[in-house]
């Protein structure tokens, strides 16, 4: 058996959100395994130190970063055009940009909704277009779309953080149907509380915490690098006969009843 199966050399990898929490994780641990990797995020200072900071824990690495909101379609387009004049096109391509604002349904203001919608799903929909080119041009490509429990199941983010992550994921199966012959496989993974900038404010309500743990089986917070480790088998050759997948990454929380 190979070993090659199990590393990503030579392989170049688009992240987005990239700068904090799972998509830094997913960084490291694709840059770990041996991909050379693209980082994007909004704060450009911020995408910069980070840079810096891989830079030299990698230094076999080539790390590229540029700064946009992939909310605004004409700031993705010049993410590409980036790309374009780059040596190559990545293989891999990692969705992990989000956001949410939580309060009860009828609470919601209609821009609120759409701002989340567009950032969300369709941010994500016109990554995985515009990248279809450089993916397909590979042949042995992957997408990892990152959802959540609550695209799956009833948790108190706010109805319509779970329709998007819902979206989020019938997006995987689409397209993992539709661009196989292409040479694409696309999966997403499913993040139950994850320990990050994010969940900081929530997870310090003791209460609160406490009745996260009681429906967490394994009975604790899971770590960005759990959820990175799933990205990157995702994209590992090893897992090449995997796609329309979602792996939940929720220390049991999505199999524990009553």
């Amino acid at each position: 058996m190979s070993a090659s199966r199990w590393r990503l050399d030579d392989r170049l990898a688009l992240v987005t959100g990239a700068s904090r929490g799972i998509g830094l994780a997913t960084v490291r641990e694709l840059a770990a395994l041996g991909a050379d990797v693209l980082l994007v995020a909004r704060d450009e200072v911020h995408l910069d130190q980070v840079v810096a900071e891989l830079a030299d824990e990698f230094p076999q690495r080539t790390l590229r970063a540029f700064a946009a909101d992939l909310g605004d379609a004409e700031q993705r387009l010049e993410l590409f055009d980036w790309i374009a004049d780059l040596d190559a096109g990545p293989s891999l391509l990692v969705n992990n940009v989000g956001e949410n604002v939580s309060r009860a349904a009828l609470a919601y203001a209609t821009d609120e909704v759409q701002a989340l919608i567009t950032t969300n799903v369709l941010a994500a929909f016109e990554m995985c277009r515009l990248a279809h080119p450089h993916l397909a041009e590979h042949g042995n490509a992957a997408i990892v779309n990152v959802g959540s429990v609550s695209g799956l199941v009833h948790v108190r983010t706010g109805a319509p953080y779970g329709m998007t992550k819902a979206a989020l994921h019938q997006l995987t199966r689409n397209l993992a149907c539709e661009w196989a012959g292409d040479g694409i496989r696309v999966n997403s993974v499913a993040p139950w509380y994850i320990r990050t900038r994010r969940t900081e404010d929530a997870l310090a309500d003791a209460d609160y915490l406490e009745e996260v743990l009681a429906r967490t089986p394994m009975d604790r917070i899971g770590e960005p690098e759990e959820v990175a480790a799933a990205i990157a088998f995702l994209c590992l050759p090893a897992a090449s006969y995997i796609t329309g997948e979602c792996i939940a990454v929720d220390g049991g929380f999505l199999r524990c009843g009553f």
